[in-house]
């Protein structure tokens, strides 16, 4: 009996010591634009952080907000502008003190490598232009700003396709769909096919900025917390600078 009372409390002291068995979890809601980086991001900090577990949405910044707005689980949320983090913000849905920039990017118009334009001017000349919507989509509502801006929104009359997110602009100017697409540089430079006709001229529109902050949820997860610090050091900035993103 003495045997078997000093191994029942051996165990129990080992496993007292030992590491939690199930792994923290960090939900993450992701602009589309961020999605390669992203998996990276996680992927790199998996390397030192194995035990953490991410689970990732990505879509339009616009349908993540309004999904945690309806009570979705979400950590920490990175929207394509400040518009769908102020949003969450007025709704005491994310942590203010967290809120920081992340990256910044640049608009550009993909398309196949047979058309031929350079300008926004040119947009006229083609027949089907992918644009997110901008009712949710940051890089839609960028390049409304812009079409506006240049005086050619009764030209590009009836040329619009709205896409669900700045993604699905990609994919629809890499299997033909459309002549062109406004994306992100850093889109663009992932396509197989399509390649950047022209850079939409920064005076046109806002500022790409992709701003993140915990939620008010996530700034209880010591998880997400540590991750979050993660996303502001220097292995993270490399990854980001190496996908095109800016940084300043």
């Amino acid at each position: 009996m003495n045997g078997l009372r000093i191994i029942v409390t051996a165990l129990l002291c080992t496993l007292l010591l030992a590491p939690a068995a199930f792994a923290g979890e960090v939900r993450l809601s992701v602009a589309a634009s961020l999605k390669d980086v992203m998996n990276e991001l996680t992927g790199s900090y998996q390397k030192s952080h194995p035990a953490v577990r991410f689970v990732a949405n990505y879509g339009a910044s616009g349908t993540l907000a309004k999904q945690i707005e309806q009570g979705a689980p979400v950590d920490l949320f990175i929207s394509a502008n400040p518009k769908w983090m102020a949003f969450l913000q007025q709704q005491n849905l994310v942590d203010a003190g967290s809120i920081a920039v992340f990256a910044h990017n640049t608009l550009v118009v993909a398309g196949t490598a047979g058309t031929r334009i350079a300008s926004m001017q040119d947009l006229a000349k083609l027949g089907r232009i992918a644009i997110g919507s901008p009712k949710s989509v940051p890089a839609g509502e960028y390049a409304m700003a812009a079409i506006m801006k240049a005086g050619i929104g009764s030209q590009l009359a009836g040329k619009l396709v709205m896409a669900r997110d700045v993604r699905d602009c990609l994919m629809y100017a890499e299997e033909g769909e459309v002549d062109g697409a406004f994306v992100y540089r850093t889109d663009a430079l992932l396509a197989k096919r399509a390649k950047v006709l022209f850079t939409v001229p920064p005076a046109l529109y806002p500022r790409v900025t992709y701003p993140m902050g915990l939620t008010t949820v996530g700034a209880k997860n010591g998880d997400a917390a540590v991750f979050y610090r993660f996303l502001q050091g220097a292995a993270a900035r490399q990854i980001l600078g190496r996908y095109g993103f800016s940084l300043k």
